[in-house]
């Protein structure tokens, strides 16, 4: 999602505020350890057996052959619930509570370099212990948003490049090589041009460095899904009804958010059909796992576009998905980034907080 300024000193998100450009002296230097040896981690620490999750044709199954339909929500960055006291097993119970079978950490760029890895990764494992323990998944989320080939991004917390992605996704691979817990590796966020401040978004160019990113994953880990995000910060699928992502066992992401049909409120029908074109399509081909959706009234904490709604867009995006057999991640469970789930640390919901864990109770 995109920074505030209301909330941008808590990694919040919102509309374009800043364009951030890879400076010569490399930030990233620090944090890619490329040549240090990754220890694996240990699989002893883990009480439950998991199936694992993979792609069959367009749907996620399990081990049994039983599909899998993900529902969860996002929490924020693990580096931000450390620094504020909240990074607990209190905060996955909870969450089990609501009733979710999956949770997505978004990990920002800055967030990683600044925290540096061995301490990043010890907090990781602490997540997938925690998961594992209450029989949930998780998501891994490269949380950047901006045009990596040109390296141009659209704040300092989401800068990185193309051999600091790579080297992220070799270091969580090799770690957690053969764990079920962690279903999918979100490869990067939200990819977009910027409206055009980032050059021209070419999909060509961005396919080849997502199956790079595959292959790289793929030499340490087959037993996991990657997932691609489309261009318009990760809403706009339609480039693969040409070209697709020639690799196996892959699925799509889509964000979409309420504005992203229009700025305006616009019928049921008018978004099913706008929704169809621009990412829903995909369904009847591939596993399309929805990471980020959510609504905020125009009054209300943090509103910003594209995610103001009067509330209808909840039931509407619901129905859609569900006729599609889509899996889901609501955003965000937090009450400090926008669109807030809760509005305190006692985990008191939202309005649209309440309505997600209705769907939620209801899947259980």
């Amino acid at each position: 999602m995109k920074v505030s300024n209301m909330l941008k000193q808590l990694f919040s998100a919102c509309g374009l505020i800043f364009v951030a450009h890879l400076a010569s002296a490399n930030p990233m230097d620090k944090s890619l350890d490329v040549d240090k040896p990754i220890r694996q981690f240990d699989q002893s620490k883990l009480t439950q057996q998991q199936s694992f999750v993979r792609v069959a044709g367009k749907q996620l199954i399990d081990e049994s052959g039983q599909q899998v339909i993900f529902k969860g929500v996002s929490i924020a960055d693990p580096d931000k619930l450390l620094k504020q006291g909240k990074w607990s097993l209190a905060l996955f119970t909870e969450l089990q509570d609501w009733g979710v079978n999956i949770i997505r950490l978004p990990i920002h760029p800055m967030a990683w370099r600044e925290r540096g890895q061995k301490d990043y990764l010890s907090h990781l494992d602490e997540a997938v212990v925690w998961a594992n323990s209450l029989g949930l998944y998780l998501i891994i989320d490269w949380h950047s948003i901006g045009y990596l080939p040109n390296n141009v991004y659209q704040d300092p917390m989401y800068v990185t490049n193309l051999e600091e992605t790579q080297a992220f996704w070799r270091t969580i691979a090799e770690r957690y090589k053969g764990i079920s817990t962690l279903a999918v590796y979100e490869l990067f966020n939200e990819p977009t041009d910027l409206g055009g401040k980032a050059g021209k978004a070419d999909w060509t160019v961005w396919k080849a460095i997502n199956e790079a990113l595959i292959d790289i994953i793929y030499e340490y880990d087959t037993q996991v899904i990657p997932l691609v995000a489309g261009f318009n910060w990760a809403y706009d699928l339609s480039p693969i009804k040409t070209q697709a992502i020639e690799r196996p066992g892959i699925a799509y992401t889509s964000h979409p958010y309420p504005q992203k049909t229009s700025m305006s409120i616009i019928s049921k029908q008018q978004n099913f059909e706008l929704w169809q074109r621009d990412w829903g399509f995909a369904a009847a081909q591939y596993p399309i796992i929805v990471t980020e959706l959510g609504w905020v009234q125009a009054d209300g904490y943090g509103a910003h576009i594209p995610v103001i709604n009067d509330g209808s867009y909840g039931p509407q995006i619901m129905e859609f998905m569900q006729q599609r057999d889509i899996s889901w991640v609501a955003w965000i469970f937090d009450p400090q980034w926008s669109p807030t789930m809760i509005s305190d640390w006692q985990f008191t919901p939202t309005e649209q907080g309440r309505f997600f864990k209705q769907q939620l109770q209801k899947a259980k």
